[in-house]
């Protein structure tokens, strides 16, 4: 495995070295094509042919020197190629080749890099100078079968590695677009939850000061802890996007863990601070959660009472969280006006819902109990209980309903 694992990593830093510097590559490829143009040189020839010569030598290299331009005009390559090996041929005794190698790169490079027009060309200026050059050689089918096989499977492969870089293209850019979701969700979640809470309690502080001023203070307080709270989760995020833009590869910010169930209590009580009443409860046997199916579960509870605050004027929420043998049950249920018909609604809910198909679960949204308020109501597959080792004691549902 030894030997394995360095050849892969010398191929990928080549790699990474020809994504880099193009130029670098197509040079190194020259010279290798060079190199492989050489041998019949170097190998001693029969006593009845001709000796090598050094112009013939010289006019192989100028059939491998057109490959550094290769991706900048390939079919302009091509037909310097064609032209130096007719020039070969008619001019000059040299070496055979086993392989039209320089031929065989750039009808590679045409296929793969250029658009159809560029490949149809190049295939009908093939179809003329095999055939030339194997009648111009040894004028034997057996050569011409070859020389046509080895030019189609360079073509194949050209074919086939632009497919691939199309493949990767796409999965690349589908996998930013789930990026940018997540982290619009997750910038919604954050801003909208914060600044909800916030106008709340600027509202409600210019009343509190007529009336209790002790009221007043609180409200500024809250929103002074609301506001530091959204500061230090967007510099999370933040520090979290930037690490990889790092010179020397480090994190630009701690990367601190994402809030989960664990974190509702504190979460509950920045609500209450606005003035809305929160009850929260939990039932089953409460478990520890996979970190991901935890961060979705405290967002998911969050963009809930969002919702209430913003849009419900509602005076009471309840928070239920039902821990099943193999799912977590969240509801979200509050007194308020209900759905309001109309635009206007925003992206939240349908971020609920995304968080939950994420997890493989579901999500229904509408009015509460007897047709009145709202209720959130959230499925999500969980371990069961067998998968996971009980957690610390929780508070219980009188200690934590208010």
């Amino acid at each position: 495995m030894g030997p394995r694992r360095h050849l892969r990593r010398w191929w990928e830093g080549c790699r990474a070295l020809g994504a880099a510097n193009p130029l670098a590559l197509d040079i190194g490829i020259a010279l290798l094509v060079q190199a492989a143009m050489t041998m019949p040189f170097v190998v001693p020839r029969a006593p009845e042919l001709e000796p090598a010569t050094w112009p013939a030598y010289g006019l192989t290299t100028l059939m491998v020197l057109p490959l550094v331009w290769r991706r900048r005009a390939p079919l302009a390559v091509l037909l310097a190629i064609v032209a130096a090996g007719a020039l070969y041929q008619l001019a000059l005794d040299g070496p055979g080749q086993p392989l039209p190698y320089p031929g065989l790169v750039v009808v590679y490079t045409v296929a793969a890099l250029s658009p159809p027009r560029k490949r149809l060309a190049t295939g009908l200026l093939m179809l003329v100078a095999v055939p030339v050059s194997v009648w111009l050689n040894t004028r034997s089918a057996r050569e011409l079968s070859f020389a046509a096989f080895v030019f189609a499977a360079a073509y194949v492969f050209g074919r086939l590695t632009d497919a691939r870089r199309r493949a990767n293209r796409i999965e690349a850019e589908q996998a930013a677009a789930r990026e940018r979701a997540r982290i619009a969700r997750e910038m919604h979640d954050i801003l909208s939850h914060a600044v909800s809470l916030m106008i709340v309690q600027a509202e409600a502080g210019p009343v509190a000061v007529r009336t209790a001023p002790e009221r007043a203070e609180a409200a500024f307080d809250a929103i002074s802890e609301t506001g530091r709270g959204a500061m230090a989760e967007l510099r999370r995020m933040l520090g979290v996007l930037r690490a990889g833009d790092e010179p020397d590869g480090g994190a630009a910010a701690p990367r601190e863990p994402q809030p989960d169930l664990a974190g509702l209590p504190d979460l509950l009580d920045r609500v209450r601070a606005g003035g809305l009443e929160v009850v929260y409860r939990t039932t089953g046997a409460v478990r520890p959660l996979p970190d991901a199916t935890g961060a979705t579960g405290y967002r998911i509870v969050q963009e809930a009472l969002t919702n209430t605050v913003k849009h419900a004027a509602a005076r009471t929420v309840a928070v239920h969280l039902a821990y099943g043998e193999d799912e977590l049950e969240i509801r979200v249920t509050d007194d308020g006006r209900g759905p309001q018909p109309g635009p206007g609604g925003g992206h939240g809910l349908v971020g609920v819902r995304e968080r939950a198909a994420a997890h493989g679960g579901t999500a229904v949204t509408g009015p509460g109990p007897d047709g009145r308020g709202f209720e959130v109501r959230v499925r999500i597959p969980v371990p069961s209980r067998a998968a996971t080792p009980v957690s610390a004691p929780v508070p219980s549902a009188a200690e934590v309903a208010h």
